[in-house]
């Protein structure tokens, strides 16, 4: 009897023992979804916090309050450690507190992690140059413009090297802004504002044949633009082609009549014009009229310069081109210029040497004397 009755419970045992065994898988599957879903319901409120504070972080890094934005962010990162975006924004946050410093460390630990971040190379190159370091500065904008970056990836290329262009004029770097504003111009399309931005840089860099290039692009699809006029007549008036600088003077102030830096140059640039009796397609009677206006008005300027001197000193100030001036005197007439074919080189080059040292310590020049400078440049070895 006893034997019969211990292999009844060992039966009823293996009969339950299956039962038992997937109840309790169910509760360790049950466990485990549950366990599951606390965490995802932690770490989404996790996410949703972080979110939450980075989105107020933002906006106010956006309106530049710096020290709300920093605190902001960091505590964004409390629930999302690690997250690169806030590391990045709460960098641009101190930078705006002026704390370089911790700016920098955020920046260089987010540069190991993606170096071909734009960014971040942008800022690291803006710390750089803050910091009068220009090889680093050159790297990191270079790295910059070559950069993956969202969204516009061309536009952003092209502000980041505008950027660099701006960093190198400001240090006087021009032979290395002119390197990089000749790449830039060839990725830049025909935008009238953008070739017209171009050639204002050209000109900050004394670039003028590039300058003329870029404003010639930007009329070729604005050519009524007062900015762009001005810009070529300016680029064409520094390369001494001054009947294409008058064309686009004049243009300039019939669009922008109030412009008196353009009128001024205008004036001058026609004076040129008027005066220079090297010019081509004038008759011999012109020429030699040309050559005696300008005598008389280098006379005119030593005069001025003797009196702005005072009587201490004006009795030998410019005393050798004053002698010069009062022995060609006589002679400068229409007579004697026609006798004498040599007479009008001779004069010219007096008028170009009372002009240039009047110029360095007399009172400021005349539209005339300006002129007769820059005729002088013109022919300048001729």
């Amino acid at each position: 009897m006893a034997n019969e009755s211990v292999h009844r419970d060992f039966s009823i045992y293996l009969r339950r023992e299956p039962v038992l065994l997937a109840l309790l898988s169910v509760l360790a599957v049950l466990a485990t979804l549950a366990v599951g879903g606390l965490s995802r319901i932690f770490h989404a409120q996790q996410d949703a916090l972080a979110t939450r504070w980075s989105a107020r972080g933002a906006a106010d890094l956006k309106a530049q309050h710096f020290q709300d934005a920093a605190t902001e962010f960091r505590t964004a990162l409390l629930y999302a450690r690690g997250d690169f975006n806030y590391e990045l924004s709460l960098a641009q946050a101190l930078l705006g507190l002026k704390r370089t410093g911790e700016a920098e460390a955020y920046l260089v630990n987010l540069w190991s992690q993606r170096p071909e971040n734009g960014l971040v190379n942008l800022e690291l190159a803006r710390i750089a140059a803050g910091r009068g370091n220009m090889s680093q500065a050159l790297r990191y904008y270079h790295n910059a413009i070559y950069a993956a970056w969202p969204g516009d990836q061309e536009a952003q290329e092209i502000n980041a090297r505008l950027e660099l262009i701006h960093y190198l004029l400001s240090i006087n770097a021009k032979t290395q802004a002119q390197s990089e504003m000749i790449s830039l111009a060839a990725n830049l399309d025909d935008d009238p504002a953008h070739q017209a931005n171009l050639g204002a840089l050209f000109m900050r860099a004394q670039d003028y044949e590039h300058a003329l290039a870029a404003y010639r692009r930007s009329l070729d699809v604005a050519p009524h633009n007062a900015v762009a006029l001005a810009g070529a007549g300016t680029a064409a008036y520094e390369l001494g082609r001054y009947a294409m600088a008058q064309r686009y003077l004049q243009h300039a102030l019939e669009e922008a009549p109030g412009d008196a830096q353009t009128a001024e140059r205008l004036r001058v640039t026609e004076l040129v014009l008027r005066l220079d009796p090297f010019r081509s397609q004038i008759s011999v009677a012109q020429r030699n009229r040309n050559v005696i206006a300008a005598f008389v008005a280098a006379g005119q300027r030593l005069k001025s310069c003797q009196a702005a001197a005072g009587p201490l000193v004006s009795a030998n100030s410019n005393a050798d081109l004053q002698a010069e001036w009062d022995k060609l005197k006589p002679v400068m007439n229409a007579s004697g210029l026609r006798g004498n074919p040599d007479l009008a080189n001779t004069a010219m080059n007096l008028v170009y040497r009372i002009e240039r040292r009047s110029n360095l310590g007399c009172e400021a020049p005349t539209d005339t004397d300006l002129a007769l400078l820059l005729i002088a440049k013109l022919h300048e070895g001729n």
